[in-house]
C-alpha cells in the first residue's frame, strides 16, 4: 500500500522527464546489441552509468525522480542483464489493457483464477484516486484474461493499448478495505482487509462465483484488532497462511491509532491458531516464498509513512529469511535487495525463484542472488502484480493494469 496525490503523480512524471533528458544516453554493450532483444526492450549497461562524474546528473528523489537513462518512452522492459532476456524472451509485449485516469482501481490483491481466466483485485484504500476513505470501503474487481486476448487480437501485431471491461463485486460488509490477496485456495480468493474505523481487519475467503459466499476466518489477535493487514501468501508444502499487518490504515486516515507492532503472523485456517513469526520492521508489507517454501521474502516499505510523507533515509528494502523446518518462524534475517525508485510493495515469484515486487516505476526482477535483472518500466508505480499461469503477468498500477506475455514460468500460488 502506498499514497500519493494525482498532483505529485504530475510532479513525478514531469521530473522523471527532466532528470531522463538531462541524462548521457546510456551505451549498448556490443554482445547485447546484437542478441535478439524483444522490440519494447531497451538494454542500459551498468558501465554506462557506474560513475557519472563531478557534475553527473544525480537523482536527488527515490520518489520524485526515475532512472530512464535512454528517455524511452514506458511502457517498455528495461534490461540490466542478459539473464533477463531469458525471462522475456524474443517476443515480450507490454500493454496497457484497461485504464480509468480517474480511478485507482487497480491496486492490490491481484489474483487470478485457472477456471475462470480471471484475474481479481482491489482498488486503492484510502489513497490517491482511490474513492475511499473512512467513511467509504474500497472496490474489489475482476477482468476477464479471454477478454483481454479478444482485445489484443483486433490490434494485430501492435502492442497499442487495449481496455477491456472492469467488473465489480457485490461483497457483504465483512470485507472492508480489501489490500492483499492470493489464492485460488480449496477454489476460495484469500482476502486481507486493512479494516476501516472501527470495523475490524480480517482475513477472509471468498468464493469467485456469485453470490460470493464468504467466510472471514479472523479478525483479532486474542481480542485486539490488528493494526490493518496489508498482504498474505500460502506457504508452500502447507495450508497455512502468511500475512503481513502494518498501520498504514492509520496512516491513511482510515484507522485508529494502531495497538500492536508492525508484524509477520501465521495462520492456521483449520485451527484459527494465529502467532507471530517475524518482527522487527519498520512497515512490512509485500510477502512471498520460495518455490520449495524454505525462503520467505519481506518487504519493508519505512520509506513511505502516509500522511508523514516520504522519507528517504527509512527502508525501502526487501529481506529474505530462513523458515524454520518445525516452528515456521522466520529467522537468519538479510538484506535481499534495496529499491532505487519508490519502495517495493507486493512481492511474488516465477519458477526459477526470480523475485518480482511492485515499484515506483513499474516492477523490478531480481535473481535468485539479489542481483537486479531489469524492469518492467512502466513509468508509474505499480503495487502488485501476479503470474496468470505460464507466460502472463498482470501487472497492477493504480489507475490502469498492464499486461505482459512473457517467456517466465508462474510459480504455484493456487493450493491444495
Amino acid at each position: 500500500m502506498v499514497a500519493a496525490s494525482s498532483v505529485a503523480a504530475v510532479i513525478v512524471g514531469l521530473a522523471a522527464w527532466a532528470y531522463a533528458t538531462s541524462q548521457p544516453q546510456a551505451q549498448a554493450d556490443p554482445g547485447v546489441a546484437n542478441a535478439n532483444l524483444p522490440p519494447q526492450a531497451v538494454f542500459v549497461d551498468p558501465r554506462s552509468f557506474a560513475v557519472l562524474g563531478n557534475n553527473g546528473p544525480f537523482r536527488q528523489d527515490a520518489f520524485a525522480e526515475l532512472f530512464n537513462p535512454t528517455n524511452t518512452s514506458p511502457p517498455f522492459f528495461q534490461v540490466f542483464h542478459t539473464d533477463f532476456l531469458e525471462i522475456l524472451g524474443p517476443s515480450a509485449t507490454i500493454r496497457a489493457v484497461a485504464a480509468n485516469p480517474t480511478f485507482a482501481f487497480a491496486h492490490e490483491a491481484p489474483i487470478w483464477v485457472p477456471s475462470t481466466d480471471e484475474v481479481f483485485f482491489a482498488s486503492n484504500d484510502g489513497g490517491a484516486l482511490g474513492r475511499s476513505d473512512i467513511d467509504h470501503n474500497n472496490q474489489i474487481s475482476k477482468i476477464s484474461l479471454r477478454e483481454v486476448a479478444a482485445a489484443i487480437r483486433t490490434v494485430g501485431r501492435s502492442t497499442a493499448a487495449v481496455n477491456v471491461s472492469v467488473t465489480k463485486l457485490d461483497l457483504p460488509d465483512t470485507i472492508q478495505m480489501t489490500n492483499g490477496g492470493t489464492g485460488p485456495f480449496f477454489g476460495n480468493l484469500v482476502l486481507v482487509n486493512s479494516g476501516r474505523g472501527s470495523l475490524p481487519p480480517s482475513v477472509a475467503l471468498v468464493n469467485p462465483a456469485p453470490p460470493h459466499n464468504t467466510t472471514v476466518l479472523l479478525d483479532n489477535f486474542f481480542g485486539r484488532q490488528f493494526n490493518s493487514l496489508n498482504d498474505v501468501k500460502i506457504r508452500p508444502g502447507t495450508n497455512r497462511l502468511f500475512f503481513t499487518d502494518v498501520t498504514y490504515g492509520f496512516l491513511n486516515h482510515f484507522r485508529p491509532l494502531p495497538l500492536m507492532p508492525n508484524q509477520v503472523y501465521r495462520l492456521d485456517p483449520e485451527t484459527r491458531v494465529v502467532r507471530v513469526v517475524a518482527d522487527g520492521f519498520d512497515r512490512c508489507n509485500g510477502i512471498a516464498f520460495s518455490r520449495n517454501g524454505k525462503t520467505a521474502f519481506v518487504s519493508d516499505t519505512g520509506a513511505n509513512a502516509g500522511f508523514l510523507g516520504n522519507n528517504q533515509t527509512q527502508p525501502a528494502t526487501i529481506y529474505a529469511f530462513d523458515v524454520d523446518p518445525k516452528t515456521e518462524s522466520f529467522a537468519n534475517r538479510r538484506v535481499f535487495a534495496y529499491v532505487d525508485t519508490g519502495i517495493a510493495d507486493g512481492l511474488q515469484l516465477d519458477a526459477d525463484d526470480n523475485l518480482y515486487a511492485g515499484t515506483g516505476d513499474g516492477v523490478q526482477v531480481w535473481n535468485a542472488e539479489g542481483t537486479l535483472l531489469g524492469k518492467f518500466f512502466l513509468g508509474t508505480t505499480s503495487a502488485n502484480m501476479v503470474f496468470a499461469g505460464d507466460r502472463r503477468l498482470v501487472i497492477m498500477a493504480e489507475t490502469a493494469i498492464y499486461f505482459a506475455e512473457i517467456a517466465a514460468k508462474a510459480n504455484k500460488l493456487s493450493f491444495p
